[in-house]
């Protein structure tokens, strides 16, 4: 009995961690695209690990020394792991914010747990159930309607341009960092994980962000706008969003957490009416309720098999 009531909570702590960490990568996609003429691409996302690694440093500086020995034994799966989910999938978004639009960037971000899906079927042999099938359907038919506004013109007339490559590009980095998460070594505690992975992807990104500053005639000039919103995606969507979503793939896997991602149309919608007054239509309570379903049918085998 105690048992079971120990999975269960692993299972809720599990999906609660994937929320909060969509919700708070949700402002990130909001700043990508606001903060693009003020910041080039690579710069924002070398300052965002600035800062993360400052305010992480306190947290987990005992933890960090006493596994050094297992961080170097593990240095080979640390690097990849820290070069696609810090280097290469923050800096992706940030140069599809430079020419893409809104629309765009959140009908590909949510391609994400989809790829998770496809690469979970080839590479580990985990079946795609008829739940897990009609719950994506189910999430789409929702993130299409919040996106669209029930309007089938505004899907008609999107047009691709470059930042659309960039943002699916980053859509399959991020779905393969979250699988290998489930590779990351044992015993490593999650404040030195996040540590040594955030100093190891700001060390790679480094001679791109020279390259950057060395060739590009823009100027960042500094202003509270700018500086506030390296802090958020330096603090929040970095150090508090990484951890808790590394957390929720350690309880529920990558799959499942992959399905909460599709809530990130729902917490953009909510920041843009707090902070830029968009109304919430009925349209909106439509896709959510499309989106919840679909989340709760992907996983009802999960939880089958855990109350069996």
């Amino acid at each position: 009995m105690n048992q079971n009531n120990s999975l269960n909570s692993q299972v809720l702590r599990g999906y609660l961690f994937a929320i909060a960490a969509t919700a708070l990568w949700s402002g990130n996609f909001i700043l990508a695209r606001g903060l693009s003429d003020s910041i080039p691409p690579i710069s924002l996302a070398y300052y965002r690990w600035v800062v993360a690694i400052v305010f992480l440093l306190p947290f987990c500086i005992k933890p960090l020394l006493s596994q050094m020995d297992l961080i170097k034994k593990n240095i080979l799966m640390l690097s990849l792991i820290s070069l696609l989910g810090v280097t290469v999938f923050n800096t992706f978004i940030y140069f599809a914010g430079q020419t893409t639009s809104a629309i765009n960037l959140s009908l590909i971000a949510i391609t994400f747990p989809v790829f998770i899906l496809i690469f979970s079927r080839i590479f580990l042999k985990e079946k795609i159930s008829s739940n897990k099938s009609f719950g994506v359907i189910f999430v789409l038919i929702g993130v299409v309607l919040l996106i669209s506004k029930g309007d089938i013109n505004v899907l008609l007339n999107i047009s691709f341009v470059e930042g659309d490559v960039w943002m699916f590009a980053a859509a399959i980095v991020f779905a393969i960092y979250s699988m290998l998460l489930k590779y990351k070594p044992k015993g490593l505690n999650v404040w030195a994980f996040q540590f040594s992975s955030f100093v190891l992807g700001l060390i790679f990104l480094t001679p791109f962000y020279i390259w950057e500053i060395t060739t590009t005639t823009a100027v960042v000039q500094m202003n509270d706008d700018l500086i506030l919103g390296i802090l958020y995606v330096g603090i929040f969507a970095s150090l508090f969003a990484y951890v808790l979503w590394n957390q929720s793939i350690h309880f529920i896997g990558a799959p499942k957490a992959g399905m909460i991602y599709y809530t990130i149309p729902i917490f953009s919608g909510a920041l843009a009416y707090l902070f830029l007054d968009e109304d919430i239509t009925m349209n909106h309570l439509y896709s959510v309720i499309l989106i919840f379903t679909g989340i709760i049918l992907a996983n009802k085998e999960f939880k089958k098999k855990r109350s069996s």
